[in-house]
């Protein structure tokens, strides 16, 4: 056995056969992360067109949903924006709900499944195991559907409708166009949050939306259209709603520290509140699931119940944004908060249970900015001289619902900023929606929009972690303590010597009599049984092995692997491409990662990454000889 010390940073190491020249040129590989900015700008001129079609979308649907709402409780096809509240039905607006849950299940069971449920869930599924692959009837059918469900009294709001129909219209344009997986995912995540922007006129929320709940991570090639989308669809929403809030709120003074703190109790209140929502919605789900009879008459069926409350709370039935608005003001009586606290819930717990069309978050906003202002109005009566705002407690109750029932936690804070611009309450906001999310991420495994895919196997990131193949070069995770066989020696040989010595390494480098680097060899090779032995190891050894600079990124390293179907790289340095001063392997790289995995769960990481050591060449058939003499 040789020895000769060589460390990553000198241009010693074991020399590169100029013969390996054509197999260099892997090196003019370009950066595989970087950003192709025709590409780029190509997504995001898609994403803009798709979100102008889905703004002129939004505007349609609200028009659809006052058209069978004005025929549906009224008698006249209006069109603008209609409430059942002033409905004069008496005993017969029971069976409204009910025939718009037989035309939605009709639809679902000959159009498209696709159609049932609030739109976020169904999206994040088929980016997570579809490769964001939308069926394009869906597109037709989840607006229309939506629009029957929710202007028959169905208490939803009309964003998760647009949300699915957006992002289905986006992945609908990335099958017909040749584009790949990951910008399909884009232009979907672009469709759906426009629709959203489109509706609530928020635009910067509607992309932490995109962030939190369906692209699950923050990259340019990402953030960009999607960015661009949300801002077309919120110029949408002012062209067709105008530039008013959409929730009207009065101007109220930003909360003192002591006021702060029971804010954020509230705040943690409405979160325990918000998986209290989360378990009965889908305890109503189960519920339904063991109906003796065919999912399609599930919507019907739970439609009476949205019927028999609408007809003692008609403010319980359709979009009820003005409902959100009335919470805000702070001038509602507790009997009309209790109302939208606990009727609105059931009616929309058990409606959205039985699988029909619509949406969460207006009846979620709707049942925590209720909530968040009785415990406000409770407390003042309790402790007069806190003095706290129903309105900043409805605001506060409003996001930590949504916070704590969806884990959008950005999502939820800037929403609230953007839809009642007051942005003095932003302390608070944070302040609630951590309180919420702290008390879900507690007490709750998945969330309202995760649980029905979880229940399917299908996992869901609850964590961002930046990317670690950005954060390490080659140099940091590469291995200088080499074991190097003899091309020469017989596989025999190696074999004998594989069994009498332990390594952990599961490839190995191959030199010739000069030590010059011959090509890599894997262990299942050496051992493989089609070999008798008598073979040298150099007529096995990959020879076309390509190298890596030690100062490139592990995606590159990654690439190369997968290109070239190695195991093992042999690393050099980037200015003496003649010497071999390490290698990396797939363990090493996985090591990488788990250390990075691993930082915030430890005090203190006294140990590198990176294998320091000796670079000791072991020539099998000179080490076997001596071991049989002796």
């Amino acid at each position: 056995m040789k020895k000769k010390v060589v460390t990553a940073s000198t241009n010693e190491g074991i020399p590169i056969s100029v013969s390996m020249g054509s197999t260099l040129e892997a090196e003019k590989i370009a950066k595989p992360h970087g950003i192709n900015l025709g590409r780029l700008l190509y997504i995001s001129a898609l994403a803009i067109l798709n979100a102008m079609l889905v703004g002129i979308i939004a505007k349609i649907m609200v028009f659809l949903i006052g058209w069978v709402t004005g025929i549906s409780f009224y008698g006249n096809a209006s069109g603008g924006e209609t409430s059942p509240v002033g409905n004069h039905l008496g005993l017969w607006v029971i069976f409204i709900p009910v025939i718009g849950g037989i035309i939605v299940g009709i639809m679902a069971r000959y159009g498209s499944k696709a159609i049932r449920g609030h739109g976020i869930p169904e999206a994040m599924e088929q980016i997570l195991t579809n490769e964001s692959k939308i069926h394009p009837i869906v597109t037709l059918l989840k607006p229309v559907s939506a629009a029957i469900s929710i202007g028959t009294g169905g208490p939803f709001g009309a964003e998760g409708p647009i949300i699915a129909a957006g992002g289905a219209f986006g992945s609908l344009i990335g099958q017909v166009l040749r584009i790949t997986s990951y910008e399909r995912k884009v232009l979907l995540a672009a469709g759906a949050t426009a629709g959203m922007a489109a509706i609530f006129g928020s635009p910067v929320a509607a992309i932490a939306l995109a962030i939190e709940l369906l692209l699950f991570e923050f990259s340019p090639r990402s953030i960009i259209p999607v960015a661009l989308a949300c801002i077309t669809g919120a110029a949408f929403h002012i062209l067709f709603f105008g530039y008013k809030p959409m929730f009207s709120m009065p101007f109220v003074p930003a909360p003192g520290v002591k006021q702060l703190v029971v804010y954020v109790i509230i705040g943690a209140i409405v979160g325990l509140f918000s998986v209290v929502v989360t378990k009965i919605v889908y305890w109503v789900e189960d519920t339904f699931e063991k109906l003796p009879v065919h999912w399609m008459w599930w919507p019907a069926i739970g439609a009476v119940a949205v019927g028999v409350i609408g007809y003692f709370s008609p403010a319980t039935m359709g979009v009820g944004y003005s409902n959100i608005s009335g919470i805000l003001s702070g001038s509602l009586t507790v009997q009309v908060l209790l109302v939208f606290c606990f009727l609105k819930f059931i009616s929309w717990a058990i409606a959205l249970g039985s699988g029909t069309s619509g949406g969460t978050l207006a009846p979620l906003f709707t049942i925590g900015g209720a909530a968040g202002a009785l415990v406000a109005i409770g407390m003042n009566q309790l402790f007069p001289a806190l003095g706290l705002s129903p309105s900043i407690a409805g605001l506060i109750g409003m996001a930590a619902m949504f916070s704590g029932a969806s884990r959008a936690f950005l999502t939820s804070v800037i929403f609230s900023l953007e839809t009642t611009q007051q942005p003095h309450l932003l302390l608070a906001l944070l302040g609630g929606c951590a309180a919420a999310y702290l008390i879900s991420f507690v007490m709750m495994r998945s969330t309202i929009m995760t649980e029905k895919i979880a229940r399917r196997g299908i996992n869901t990131p609850d964590s961002y972690m930046p990317d670690v193949f950005n954060s390490y070069l080659v140099k940091d995770v590469m291995k200088d303590e080499i074991t190097a066989l003899d091309a020469n020696d017989s596989i025999a040989e190696a074999r004998n010597y594989m069994n009498s010595a332990k390594h952990a390494d599961s490839s190995f480098v191959v030199v010739d009599e000069s030590d010059i680097l011959f090509g890599t060899v894997d262990l299942h090779d050496i051992f493989n049984p089609k070999y008798s032995g008598e073979e040298k190891l150099g007529t096995i050894a990959k020879s076309h092995a390509v190298t890596i600079n030690d100062d490139d990124g592990l995606h590159k390293v990654l690439d190369i692997m997968m290109a070239h179907n190695a195991d093992i790289l042999p690393v050099v340095k980037r200015d003496n491409k003649d010497h071999m001063v390490g290698i990396v392997t797939h363990k090493l790289i996985l090591e990488a990662f788990e250390k990075k995995r691993r930082e915030s769960e430890n005090e203190e990481l006294a140990i590198s990454v990176r294998k320091k050591g000796m670079l000791i060449y072991v020539k099998g058939r000179r080490l076997l000889k001596r071991n049989k003499q002796a």
